[in-house]
């Protein structure tokens, strides 16, 4: 009976002992799943917070682009912008060179809307014939053929100035023309003019006036009738 009861006992014990290991095994197994399951979760968490790192550093770049591109395009509209006074500036200085009675220029030629130039061929290049161009009724206008970037003694455009004794501002510190604007001047016949052997004439002037930069150039034209 003794030995009956005892064997029941470490039967039981046993069996609790056994259902104790299989809780601890279970405890065992659910922390390592927990702690794979917070591994992943923060695996996830690194790779969003990448994602969304690269999205606005995108984001960015664009944005500085955009700022690039628009600083540029103002500077650009700027640049023009001073180009086209400074070749008005021109159109404005070519006309006193033709209607005022000071200018040097007037002695030796009249401008009177009758009087041809003296130029041969091609523009003037020295005296009071600089700028001044013949007609060419058969090839290029004179205006075509001019170097207005030509700034030597010998060049074929009047500078700003020149026979008016006017003064312009070019080539100094801050936004200006990096050279004064510079004209040529040629004799059309008027299409109005009636008596074809003793026409009258227009006077076309051609200016071009420069941006802060050589390259950046505007070109004008405008007809006078004397």
């Amino acid at each position: 009976m003794v030995d009956c009861e005892w064997s029941i006992l470490l039967r039981c014990s046993f069996g609790i002992n056994k259902i104790f290991d299989l809780m601890d095994t279970s405890k065992m197994h659910s922390r390592t799943s927990n702690s794979r399951r917070r591994w992943q979760q923060n695996g996830a968490s690194l790779i969003m917070v990448m994602l969304i790192l690269v999205v606005v550093s995108l984001l960015g770049i664009g944005g500085a682009q955009i700022a690039i591109m628009s600083e540029r395009g103002a500077r650009s509209d700027r640049d023009q912008q001073v180009a086209w006074q400074a070749a008005e500036a021109a159109l404005s200085d070519a006309e006193f060179d033709l209607f005022d009675a000071t200018g040097t220029r007037r002695a030796a030629v009249p401008f009177d809307g009758k009087t041809p130039f003296t130029t041969v061929s091609g523009c003037g290049t020295s005296g009071t014939s600089i700028g001044l161009c013949a007609l060419n009724l058969t090839g290029h206008p004179a205006w075509l053929d001019a170097d207005y970037t030509d700034t030597s003694t010998n060049a074929p455009t009047t500078q700003f100035g020149t026979f008016t004794n006017r003064t312009f501002a070019a080539g100094g510190a801050g936004v200006q023309p990096a050279r004064a604007p510079r004209y040529v001047m040629e004799m059309l016949v008027d299409p109005t003019s009636g008596d074809k052997s003793n026409p009258d004439y227009l006077y076309r002037v051609t200016a071009v006036g420069f941006g802060p930069r050589v390259d950046i150039q505007v070109m004008m034209q405008i007809l006078y009738r004397i």
